[in-house]
């Protein structure tokens, strides 16, 4: 659930949507996703002083509450 809201989002959000892919890598208390697009898109996704990232990050913190696990966000270039 949480690593298909992350990736509608940025397939939203970019010119390249067939590039974006989230891998989500499960531990133990937390899961890490990341999130890789084409390089002329990261600017798109981290958005101006990071700010669309943050929001990102914190749609997921929301998310993650709510099914009680935490889960991290992290942007591969």
């Amino acid at each position: 659930m949480l690593r298909d809201m992350i990736e509608y989002i940025a397939k939203s959000l970019v010119d390249n949507p067939d590039e974006v892919k989230v891998t989500e890598i499960e531990g133990e208390q937390t899961a890490v996703l990341e999130l890789k697009v084409a390089k002329e898109d990261l600017g798109k996704v981290i958005g101006k002083q990071g700010r669309t990232a943050r929001a990102m990050r914190t749609l997921l913190g929301a998310a993650s509450a709510k099914v009680k696990r935490r889960a991290v966000l992290e942007i591969i270039e």
